[in-house]
């Protein structure tokens, strides 16, 4: 199925109801469920929590937006509980965390293989090793915190094994920012791109910021202070993709369109019939907050919306594992550094980002603590003292970080 963005007008924002039993439906199934619908619910709340917080932010230095930015908030709103509250309660924070890195890691690698801007298609790849070792260590901590497989989660469509090191990942702030797309001729579909990263990577950020301080364990506290300032820094990188040269109405249009390319890549792919009908509605609802921002962009700027949206929607995003790729790129560039705008081996790195390291790593590093001599088993630890038997992990790859 494609879409034509210009003519697909979607269901009238008018028409676009809830009731409080609709935002809160039935949750997934932690362990029955197929991985890749979490990945899909997990992705969608961070699409529509980024739109969320692009509304209010806009709506803070434009007056003349505020009560269209508010009409279309509140349904995104809606939306995002509805799709929040998927998530299951007998999930726990550090098997949620599991899910986020795996989320980070498939949606990541599909939109690197088909980015078609060599530069933006490097720095998803940068950050893709960094977010496959965070999973390495949230695994980790899983299995010594609760006992269990983080595998459970990831149903064996992801990798459990060391990426880039987590203690190599702490940069200065000049190593972090990067090199934008030029909004006048930058593909469609790399606009698309960074604007889904970036809204992963917010949300995953955010989550850890919140669910940090809850932890008695001080290694689990110390480890997401580590990682949550991992993510700021992807947040950081992604964001600086986006050409600051557009114009409000310009990236309102994009957030729009986003939510429907990613709304359709789920409809594509999504196995569970419900889960499909909450994609397909939410779908046929992003199609009308499009359609209306379409006509404030005629009218606001006096431009016609095709400048920006093509009629066509790009590839969808492909919600499969990627472990060949992700290892290639393990092989390859687990050893790369960042100096400036730029991903360099590693004798190249930025002398500033060494000397930041050096002071954060200097009174200890939770992601090394946490992982020390720990190799993913089937079952986990506890399951091998049971077996009197410690198995290793024995298909991984040599990297070297």
């Amino acid at each position: 199925m494609s879409l034509d963005l210009l003519k697909t007008k979607g269901r009238p924002i008018d028409q676009q109801n809830f009731t409080w039993k609709d935002l809160v439906q039935k949750p997934i199934s932690k362990l029955n469920q197929d991985a890749f619908t979490r990945i899909r619910v997990i992705l969608m709340n961070g699409i529509e929590f980024e739109s969320v917080m692009f509304s209010h932010n806009a709506a803070r230095v434009n007056g003349e937006l505020r009560l269209e930015l508010a009409r279309i908030r509140q349904i995104e709103q809606h939306q995002q509980t509805v799709i929040n509250w998927l998530l299951p309660a007998d999930q726990s924070p550090v098997e949620t965390t599991v899910a986020y890195e795996q989320v980070a890691i498939e949606v990541t690698a599909s939109i690197a293989q088909h980015e078609p801007d060599p530069y933006l298609a490097q720095m998803y790849r940068f950050g893709l090793l960094e977010d496959f070792d965070h999973l390495y260590r949230y695994s980790a901590l899983l299995d010594r915190l609760e006992g269990k497989d983080a595998n459970n989660i990831l149903q064996s469509y992801t990798d459990i094994f060391p990426g880039r090191a987590t203690m190599h990942h702490h940069r200065h702030h000049d190593d972090n920012v990067r090199r934008p797309y030029s909004k006048s001729s930058a593909d469609f579909i790399s606009k698309l791109h960074a604007l889904t990263i970036t809204s992963g990577e917010q949300q995953t950020f955010n989550y850890y910021m919140n669910i940090g301080p809850l932890f008695a364990d001080p290694v689990a506290r110390m480890l997401y202070a580590e990682i949550a300032s991992v993510e700021e820094e992807h947040v950081t990188q992604y964001e600086s993709l986006l050409d600051p040269t557009e114009t409000l109405m310009e990236k309102w249009l994009l957030h729009e369109a986003n939510e429907v390319y990613n709304y359709w890549s789920c409809v594509e792919s999504e196995t569970d019939p419900r889960i499909k009908a909450i994609w397909e509605r939410f779908l046929d609802y992003e199609l009308g907050h499009l359609n209306h921002v379409t006509e404030l962009f005629k009218t606001v700027e006096g431009r016609d919306p095709a400048e920006i949206l093509p009629n066509k929607l790009p590839k969808a995003i492909a919600y499969r594992s990627h472990r060949e790729f992700v290892r290639d790129v393990l092989a390859k560039e687990v050893g790369f550094r960042s100096n400036g705008q730029e991903v360099v081996p590693p004798d190249q790195e930025s002398q500033k980002s060494v000397d930041y390291r050096m002071q954060m790593n200097s009174e200890g590093i939770a992601s090394e603590a946490i992982a020390h001599n720990f190799k993913w088993i089937p079952g986990g630890e506890l399951v091998a003292q049971t077996n009197g038997r410690m198995p290793m992990f024995t298909d991984a790859p040599e990297v070297q970080a």
